[in-house]
């Protein structure tokens, strides 16, 4: 094959795909709407789209070149099977065959948060981290570890699954914490995501309370203080088992004004050392960085 990495992002209102050159440098890109009925997304149409959508580019480009899929979900070890999509329809399906087969050759699925901390630790933020945990904050709060370069997903393909352990040191008026939909309360995620800031909030839209706060707003700026200190303690525990080089955020929730800068003064009182400096950082490549990273799962070396 030619020096092609084409990423594919599956989202569940939109696909897109992005070819990387062997510079890192975009040599194209397309978005087109997730194929739905009812609002379900269609697995088999979004199948064929994918097909579609690589085959173009490769004519369009002249070239042919390795796929990377970035999901909302993950391959189960244990089945083969995908599981834990918020695009219900991918669950249950064994996606990177079905694929692999209409592309006719192989390809590599991954889950999106883990595309993410791959891409930042590639050519982003985290360019030069021997550790880096990638974060997002988004409509759910998920993250993945990169070490020495390559992608760190554990036995069960679990790690990096930081959203969904319960909010550390949490205070009494947070306990037991608000439901979360994987059937526990007190989740990370349950307090951290944009839906939960808006709730917390009383439904202000989270990209709102800046500019609230600033005019003065009491209840947007205690709404911004609670989220920082909570997103701190959880941090603050990756910091104590991980103890990553380079803190990525990403998600929109990530865009608000105070993050990172706020972050490592608040970290410092829960991090189990007489030496607190995380090294906090915004995503390089934005709401690009999911696609980047799917991708680059395909190394500089392994496109046959």
């Amino acid at each position: 094959m030619n020096n092609i990495r084409f990423g594919i992002d599956l989202g569940g209102t939109k696909i897109e795909i992005l070819a990387l050159k062997p510079d890192g440098g975009t040599a194209l890109r397309r978005r087109v709407p997730t194929p739905s009925a009812g609002g379900a997304v269609q697995y088999r149409a979004t199948i064929e789209i994918i097909n579609q959508l690589v085959r173009a580019a490769e004519s369009e480009l002249g070239a042919t070149g390795s796929v990377g899929v970035g999901i909302p979900g993950i391959i189960s070890p244990a089945t083969g099977l995908v599981k834990n999509a918020n695009s219900v329809a991918l669950n249950g399906h064994p996606f990177d065959r079905d694929l692999s087969a209409a592309l006719a050759r192989p390809v590599r699925i991954e889950n999106d948060a883990n595309c993410f901390a791959l891409s930042e630790a590639s050519d982003g933020a985290g360019a030069g981290g021997r550790v880096v945990f990638g974060v997002i904050l988004g409509t759910g709060v998920g993250g993945g570890i990169v070490v020495d370069g390559k992608l760190l997903t554990g036995k069960h393909h679990v790690a990096g699954e930081w959203g969904h352990n319960p909010l550390p040191w949490p205070e009494i008026s947070e306990y037991p914490g608000p439901a979360c939909w994987c059937g526990r309360r007190g989740c990370i995620e349950s307090f951290l995501s944009g839906p939960a800031l808006a709730r917390d909030a009383d439904g202000v839209d989270g990209g709102l309370l800046p500019g609230l706060a600033a005019a003065g707003d009491a209840n947007a700026q205690a709404a911004l203080d609670r989220h920082a200190a909570r997103l701190a303690r959880a941090l603050a525990q990756v910091v104590n088992f991980l103890d990553p080089d380079i803190i990525v955020l990403g998600g929109g929730v990530s865009n608000l004004p105070h993050y990172p800068n706020d972050l490592a003064r608040l970290i410092e009182p829960f991090v189990f050392s007489d030496l607190c400096a995380p090294d906090i950082r915004r995503a390089s490549h934005g709401d690009s960085s999911g696609v980047r990273g799917a991708a680059w799962l395909w190394g500089v070396d392994e496109r046959a």
